[in-house]
C-alpha cells in the first residue's frame, strides 16, 4: 500500500507551522474552536486558490470529492460550507496577514539580488495600485460608483526579487497617493512611482528618511534650473539638470535640490521627463530603474489571471 503523502500535503509542509500557531495564540484565533481550526481554514482556502475554484460552492464541491482524504490533506475531520463561511467572516484577518508577511520575508531572503541590471546598494521598489471591480449587490461595503463596487490593491513590489513586500487593500475610492503615508522607507533604497504619486510633501518625507525616489514629472511642474550637467545627446539624453521647485507652495513643501532629466526612448519613440533626489546615478540608470516599474504591472496582470476573488 502506498504510504506517501499527497502533493498538497507536501506543499503545505513547507509552511512554518510554529509561526502560524504563535499568531493564532496571539489573536486567540482558536478560542472556543473544537474541530475546524485556523490552520484547517487556511489550508482549505489555499486549496481553493491552487485548484482555481471560482466560488465557495465550487470549493466545497471539490472538497467533497476528497471527503475520505480530509485528514491526510490537513483539513481536519469535517469541512462544511457553513463552518468555512463562518470562519472567513469572524476570524481575525491579522493572523493570515502577518503569516503572509513572514512567508514574504523568507522568500525574499532566498533570492539572489546580485544579477539586477542596475548596480545599487539598496533595494529597489515599485509602488502602484489597481482596482478590482466587485458586484455592489453582494459587496455592499465596497461602494465605488453608483452601480459598481470595488476595492483597490496598493502594492510595494521588490523589483530585485519579483516579490511583493507590502500589500494594502482599501476601498476603491481611496486615492492612491494617500497610501504613501502607510509606507516605512528604507535608507538607501529606491522607490519608483508613476507621476500620479507626485506629492512633494510626501516625497520630502521619503527624502528625509535617506531613501531615493524616481518618478515622472507632471506637465505643470515649475522647475528652476540651477545648472546643467554635460550629456551625450546621441544616446537619447536630452538634458540632466539640477535645480529647485519654483512655485512658493511647492518650494515650501520640498525645499531641497531636485534632479530633472529628459530621456528619449527610441524603442517606444517617446520622451520621458524624470525627477529624482538621487544625484549619483547616470541618466541611463535612472531611465532603466523607471522601466522596471512595469514589473509591478505584470504582477497585477498575474493577480487578475490567477487570484480567485469572485465569490469568496
Amino acid at each position: 500500500m502506498n504510504q506517501g503523502k499527497y502533493i498538497f500535503a507536501q506543499l503545505t509542509d513547507f509552511l512554518p507551522r510554529r509561526v502560524f500557531d504563535r499568531l493564532v495564540e496571539k489573536y486567540s484565533g482558536n478560542k472556543k474552536i473544537r474541530t475546524f481550526t485556523c490552520w484547517n481554514q487556511m489550508l482549505c482556502m489555499v486549496f481553493g486558490q491552487l485548484t482555481a475554484r471560482d466560488s465557495m460552492r465550487d470549493l466545497m464541491l471539490s472538497l467533497e470529492a476528497h471527503k475520505n482524504k480530509y485528514y491526510h490533506l490537513g483539513f481536519g475531520a469535517t469541512v462544511s460550507r457553513t463552518n468555512l463561511g463562518k470562519a472567513n467572516r469572524n476570524r481575525d484577518y491579522r493572523i493570515y496577514e502577518e503569516f503572509a508577511y513572514t512567508l514574504i520575508a523568507e522568500a525574499r531572503n532566498s533570492y539572489n539580488k546580485n544579477d539586477f541590471e542596475v548596480k545599487v546598494d539598496g533595494n529597489v521598489y515599485a509602488f502602484d495600485s489597481f482596482t478590482i471591480d466587485l458586484c455592489l449587490n453582494v459587496f455592499w461595503w465596497a461602494e465605488f460608483r453608483k452601480y459598481k463596487g470595488g476595492i483597490k490593491l496598493h502594492t510595494l513590489y521588490d523589483v530585485k526579487t519579483s516579490i511583493p513586500t507590502v500589500v494594502l487593500v482599501t476601498n476603491a475610492k481611496v486615492h492612491a497617493v494617500n497610501m504613501l503615508d502607510e509606507l516605512s522607507y528604507e535608507k538607501g533604497s529606491f522607490y519608483i512611482m508613476d507621476k500620479g504619486y507626485v506629492d512633494f510633501t510626501r516625497l520630502h518625507k521619503l527624502h528625509t528618511c535617506g531613501a531615493y525616489f524616481v518618478t515622472r514629472a507632471k506637465d505643470n511642474m515649475r522647475f528652476r534650473r540651477m545648472y546643467s550637467r554635460e550629456v551625450d545627446k546621441t544616446t537619447g539624453i536630452k538634458c540632466d539638470q539640477i535645480g529647485m521647485l519654483e512655485t512658493y507652495k511647492s518650494l515650501k513643501t520640498y525645499s531641497d535640490k531636485l534632479r530633472r532629466v529628459k530621456y528619449y526612448d527610441e524603442e517606444l519613440e517617446r520622451e520621458f521627463v524624470f525627477i529624482t533626489n538621487n544625484m549619483e546615478l547616470s541618466v541611463e540608470e535612472i531611465a532603466l530603474l523607471y522601466k522596471n516599474r512595469w514589473q509591478v504591472e505584470l504582477f497585477f496582470k498575474w493577480i487578475k489571471q490567477h487570484l480567485k476573488v469572485k465569490s469568496f
